[in-house]
């Protein structure tokens, strides 16, 4: 049995208390016999005395001797009547009938019970009626109460397994549930939205198709469409891994190393795209990569609803202690952007995506009001990402 550091070991608890209660017998033990018998013939006394003390310290050995220990006291018990004329019971007596009952099992635990019945017996001072009443008192009595210390404390031993085995059904239980449902959950998902966006784009493929040659604008919207949707499709199978439980190892989620990839969208609709990175890269945790991968895709979304459609550019900047996401496009002019509501539309979701790290985001005209600059500044340090994920 292994104990962690700074816990008792039980063991030698058990070793330190038998060696106490072996002592306190040996202690009272001889004192009363040294009170009651000072002035008999010294041999025997010496002998008896001398027996007393080996009985009572054998109280401190292992439990597996504990039918030995019972009839060495009762031969104690027997051999001192006799030789000091006398009823003869002791306290080590009442302790090793205690451990016959608490450790025998069996025919040993029988066997032990008569040998002591039949010396308490033989050291009777009344052979009468007296004599069962004192065999149950200095015998039976501390047999049975042994016998119902163990067996209640295998009880509730049993109780405790019953009730660690529940916990962990329960436990399985819930995962099972919980296992089931993001199954369900993923299904559902799957049925309802993957048949919409394969039907976009095979509705975009053919009608691209139709028209080669014809219209040269529409067919590239067409184009984007198709790819937008295709795009789509793989980052719904990602996410629908994740949902099922699929090994993190198993699913390549997209990142920062990803970004050029998502502006080919742009780049397919005739919008231009440009990234540029500054700085020296840094290792970034997977969740965070995952993160801003998002943050700059609601950002083109901004871009490509409430742009101009002269160009986006994305800007990476690696700092020693944090890094810098940040989008410029061309500011549409129109209603929408009249009441400076348009691109501040999607800002609060990334703002959410930011402080989940630690991070802040903002989002503005830029000089002139011609461009439209949304930034978002997150820290590398190590213990600020363990501040947020603790925080989540």
């Amino acid at each position: 049995m292994s104990v962690s550091p700074g816990q008792r070991d039980p063991r030698a608890s058990l070793i330190r208390q038998s060696i106490l209660v072996a002592g306190a017998c040996m202690i009272i033990d001889v004192l009363a016999l040294v009170a009651h018998d000072r002035d008999g013939p010294r041999a025997p006394w010496i002998a008896v005395l001398v027996a007393l003390a080996v009985a009572d310290a054998a109280l401190a050995t292992p439990a597996r001797w504990s039918g030995g220990v019972a009839v060495f006291a009762s031969a104690v018990t027997l051999g001192g009547t006799f030789l000091l004329g006398g009823h003869f019971v002791y306290a080590g007596m009442l302790i090793a009938a205690y451990r016959a009952g608490a450790w025998l099992r069996g025919a040993q635990a029988g066997g032990v019970l008569a040998a002591m019945l039949v010396a308490q017996a033989l050291c009777a001072r009344h052979p009468g009626w007296e004599l069962p009443l004192e065999a149950l008192r200095d015998v039976l009595l501390p047999w049975m109460v042994g016998r119902y210390t163990t067996t209640r404390r295998a009880y509730l031993d049993d109780l405790e397994r019953r009730a660690d085995l529940q916990r962990l059904d329960a436990r399985a239980a819930v995962e099972r549930a919980v296992a089931q449902d993001r199954s369900a959950i993923a299904r559902d998902l799957h049925d309802v939205i993957a048949h919409h966006v394969s039907a976009i784009n095979v509705h975009a493929g053919a009608a691209r198709l139709s028209l080669a040659g014809a219209a040269g604008d529409a067919a590239g919207s067409l184009q984007a469409v198709e790819t937008a949707s295709r795009a789509a499709m793989a980052d719904l199978r990602h996410l629908l891994d994740v949902l099922h439980g699929e090994h993190p190892d198993a699913v390549r989620q997209p990142g920062l190393d990803n970004l050029d990839e998502l502006l080919d969208g742009l780049r397919a609709a005739d919008v231009p795209a440009r990234l540029s990175t500054s700085g020296t890269p840094q290792p970034v945790p997977d969740s965070l990569n995952v993160a801003l991968y998002r943050i700059a895709q609601e950002m083109l979304t901004n871009a490509m609803r409430h742009g101009d459609g002269t160009g986006v550019e994305v800007m990476v900047s690696y700092g020693s202690e944090a890094l810098e996401l940040s989008t410029v496009n061309g500011l549409a002019a129109g209603p929408v952007q009249a009441a400076g509501e348009g691109p501040r539309r999607g800002l609060a979701g990334i703002r959410n995506r930011a402080r989940l790290f630690a991070g802040s985001a903002s989002s503005g005209p830029g000089p002139g009001g011609r461009t439209w600059h949304t930034t978002v500044r997150v820290p590398l340090a190590a213990d600020a990402l363990l501040g947020s994920d603790a925080g989540r």
